[in-house]
C-alpha cells in the first residue's frame, strides 16, 4: 500500500517549472538551450529595496513577525490600494504570504468544501486547477476562444454558473496570454456575477503594473456591488523583480482574510522578516522603473510577436500585458510534419533547437505554445532564429 496520499495523486508537477528544470540540466550538460519557460523578469531587485532589506538584518530586524504580515507592510499595501486602484481597506482585511501562490493556495483550503466548483478560464495559470483540486474542490474549466482574445466572456461565465460554483478566478494581465480586460469587459462580467451572490471573484492581479499600448488597468474589486465578494490578490514578484524575495498579499472581506491567517499560523507561519522589510520600500519607494522595464518588455514583445507572425505554420496575437506569448502551433501539426500536439512540437523543438517553451496543453488550450519575453534581447533573437529555422526545416 502507498503512503502517498489519494489527494495527491489528483494533481502533476508544474509544468513550467519542469521545462526551466529540464533547461537547467541540458545546459548543465553542456547544451546551449535558450529557456523561454520561465516567468521571472531577467531584471534585478532595485537598489533601494535590496538596502531596505540589509537595514533590516543590520537593526535586529530577523525574529518572528505577525502570522499574516507585519503591521508597517500591511498599511503600505492598503495604501498601494487606495492610491493605485482607488479601493479603500482597513489592515484586517489584509493578508501577507510566502509568494502569491501561498496565498491563493490557503485561499482554497480555507473555503473550499468537497464538491465547490471553481470557474477557471483557460488558457489559465498551471497551478490554479491543482491547486483546486488539493483543496477537495472541483475545477471547472472554461475554454476561452483566440477570437476572443483568450478572454472569458459573458456568455460562457453564464454558461458555465451551477448551484456548486463557489469561486470565479480572474487574471489579467494574464499568464500564459498576457490577455487583459479592459474596464468594459469587466463590467459585463460583473453584471453576471451581480445576479448570482453566491459567488466569489478571486482577482489575480500580479502582473497590474507589467502592460502596454495604454491599456488601463482595472481590477473587478472596484465595482462596488462586488468589492465585498472580492478577493484581490498581488504581489512585489513580478512588477518588482522580487520572485525569489517571495512576498505576495491580497485584500478582501474579513472572514476570508482571517481564515487564510488560520491556515497559515498552522503551515509556514509569518513570511521572512527581511522580506517584508524589503516588501514596504518596495511599495513605498519610488515606482519609476516600473515603467522604464516595461518600456523594455514591449520593445522585446514587439520583436518576438512581429518575428513569429513571419513564421510560416505560426501565428501570435498582441498581448497588451504581462511578459508572455502565447502562438498558435496548429498550423504545423499534421502529417507532413509527423507532430500530432502541441506537446510534440515543444519536445521536438528543445531536441532539434535547444529552444525551451511550454506547450499550451499545460495551460488547457491545446495547439499553442508559451513564451516568456523576459529575457535579453540577445537570447531572444538567437531563440527566434532556431524556431524559425525549426520549423522551416518541417516543411
Amino acid at each position: 500500500m502507498s503512503i502517498i496520499s489519494d489527494s495527491l495523486k489528483r494533481i502533476k508537477p508544474s509544468p513550467t517549472i519542469a521545462v526551466t528544470q529540464k533547461a537547467r540540466e541540458l545546459r548543465a550538460a553542456g547544451k546551449d538551450v535558450i529557456g523561454l519557460g520561465a516567468g521571472e523578469p531577467d531584471f534585478d531587485t532595485p537598489d533601494n529595496i535590496k538596502d531596505a532589506a540589509i537595514k533590516a538584518i543590520k537593526v535586529g530586524d530577523t525574529k518572528y513577525t505577525a502570522v499574516d504580515g507585519t503591521p508597517a507592510l500591511k498599511k503600505a499595501i492598503v495604501e498601494k490600494f487606495k492610491r493605485e486602484n482607488n479601493l479603500d481597506f482597513e489592515t484586517d482585511q489584509i493578508t501577507v504570504g510566502t509568494g502569491g501562490k501561498q496565498v491563493l493556495y490557503n485561499t482554497f483550503m480555507a473555503t473550499l468544501n468537497k464538491g465547490d466548483e471553481v470557474i477557471i478560464p483557460a488558457p489559465y495559470w498551471v497551478s490554479y486547477p491543482d491547486m483546486v483540486l488539493l483543496a477537495g474542490g472541483n475545477p471547472k474549466i472554461v475554454k476561452c476562444d483566440e477570437k476572443d482574445g483568450f478572454k472569458l466572456t459573458a456568455k460562457k461565465l453564464t454558461k458555465a454558473i451551477s448551484k456548486k460554483t463557489k469561486w470565479l478566478i480572474l487574471n489579467s494581465p494574464s499568464n500564459p496570454t498576457g490577455a487583459g480586460y479592459n474596464q468594459s469587459e469587466i463590467e459585463d462580467l460583473a453584471k453576471v456575477l451581480i445576479k448570482n451572490k453566491k459567488i466569489h471573484i478571486l482577482s489575480d492581479d500580479i502582473y497590474e503594473h507589467i502592460k502596454y499600448d495604454n491599456f488601463n488597468f482595472f481590477t473587478i474589486a472596484q465595482i462596488s456591488k462586488l468589492k465585498d465578494r472580492t478577493l484581490t490578490m498581488n504581489g512585489v514578484s513580478k512588477s518588482y523583480a522580487m520572485t525569489g524575495w517571495r512576498i505576495g498579499y491580497a485584500a478582501g472581506p474579513k472572514d476570508i482574510i482571517k481564515a487564510i491567517g488560520k491556515i497559515q499560523s498552522q503551515s509556514t507561519s509569518n513570511p521572512s522578516s527581511v522580506s517584508q522589510a524589503a516588501a514596504v520600500e518596495a511599495l513605498n519607494g519610488t515606482q519609476d522603473f516600473i515603467q522604464e522595464r516595461s518600456n523594455a518588455f514591449k520593445e522585446r514583445r514587439d520583436f518576438v510577436v512581429k518575428s513569429l507572425n513571419n513564421i510560416r505554420g505560426i501565428s501570435c496575437l498582441i498581448p497588451n500585458g504581462a511578459f508572455y506569448v502565447f502562438p498558435s502551433c496548429k498550423g504545423l501539426l499534421n502529417k507532413k510534419t509527423k507532430l500530432k500536439t502541441d506537446t510534440d512540437f515543444v519536445q521536438r523543438l528543445l531536441e532539434k533547437a535547444n529552444v525551451a517553451v511550454v506547450q499550451g496543453s499545460a495551460f488547457g488550450l491545446d495547439g499553442y505554445f508559451r513564451i516568456s519575453y523576459a529575457t535579453s534581447m540577445e537570447n531572444l533573437k538567437k531563440a527566434i532564429e532556431r524556431i524559425k529555422n525549426f520549423c522551416e526545416s518541417l516543411s
